[in-house]
C-alpha cells in the first residue's frame, strides 16, 4: 500500500482495499442509510486531539450518522469523554477525541470480523493514528480493539498482565509505524467494552473511563 499523504487520500485507498476482493458487510444496513457499503467510515473526531478511542467496528447506528461510536455503547463513551472537559452536549466529544474501529466497516449480524479482514484494513487504521494523529494516547474498547495494538507492543507481545483484568489498571507502550519509515509511540490503556450486554463491567465502565481520562491528563 503506498502511504497517503492525506487523510482523504488514505480513505480512497481504503475503499479501493474495499472493492478490490468482497468481504462480509451489513449492506442492508448501508442501503437503509443511503450508504455506499464500500465507503470505510474511518474516524469522527479530532486529529488534533490528544486521546483517541478504538473499538471494533461499525454497528447499525454508527452507519447511520456515518460515524464511529455512537449507538447505545458509543453514547457512553462520548459522555464520558464530555463530563471530563466540564461538561456539554454529547456532539461535544468530537473536540476531544479522535473515535475509530480495527475495521471501519459493519459486519453482518454484528459478529467480529475474521482476522484476514482485520489485516486487510489494518494499515489503513495504523496510518490514521500514526501518520494523521497528532495524540499519543489510546483507550482500547473490548478484548479484540485492545488485542489490535499486540503486533506493536514493545517487545513484541504484550506481558502476561494483558490476558487478565489487571489490563485495566495497566499502561501498555506501542510502537505504530509510519508508512515510508520510522514509527510513533503511543500508550494502550484498555477497557471494557461499554455494551449493556456486558454485565460484568457495564456499570462500572463510566468510572474506569473517567479514570482513565484523567490519567491521560495528568501525564499530558
Amino acid at each position: 500500500m503506498p502511504h497517503a499523504r492525506t487523510i482523504e487520500r488514505l480513505i480512497d485507498e481504503a475503499e479501493a482495499e474495499a472493492s478490490r476482493e468482497p468481504f462480509p458487510v451489513d449492506e442492508p444496513v448501508y442501503q437503509k442509510a443511503g450508504r455506499d457499503p464500500s465507503r470505510p467510515i474511518l474516524f469522527a473526531g479530532a486529529l488534533d486531539a490528544p486521546v483517541a478511542i478504538l473499538a471494533r467496528d461499525l454497528g447499525r447506528d454508527e452507519v447511520a450518522a456515518a460515524q464511529p461510536l455512537i449507538g447505545a455503547g458509543g453514547k457512553l463513551v462520548r459522555a464520558g469523554i464530555v463530563a471530563a472537559h466540564g461538561g456539554g452536549e454529547p456532539e461535544e466529544a468530537l473536540k476531544f477525541a479522535l473515535l475509530t474501529n480495527t475495521v471501519p466497516f459493519k459486519p453482518p449480524g454484528n459478529k467480529a470480523y475474521s482476522e484476514s479482514v482485520r489485516a486487510r484494513f489494518r494499515p489503513y487504521v495504523a496510518e490514521l493514528l500514526a501518520r494523521f494523529w497528532s495524540g499519543s494516547r489510546v483507550l482500547t474498547l473490548g478484548t479484540e480493539a485492545f488485542r489490535w495494538f499486540e503486533p506493536y507492543a514493545e517487545g513484541g507481545t504484550f506481558p502476561e498482565s494483558a490476558a487478565t483484568d489487571a489490563r485495566f489498571d495497566a499502561e501498555y507502550p506501542c510502537r505504530l509505524p509510519i508508512p515510508g519509515g520510522g514509527d510513533r509511540a503511543v500508550i494502550v490503556a484498555p477497557l471494557p467494552h461499554p455494551s449493556p450486554l456486558n454485565r460484568r463491567w457495564y456499570s462500572r465502565f463510566p468510572e474506569m473511563l473517567a479514570r482513565r481520562l484523567a490519567e491521560g491528563e495528568s501525564s499530558a
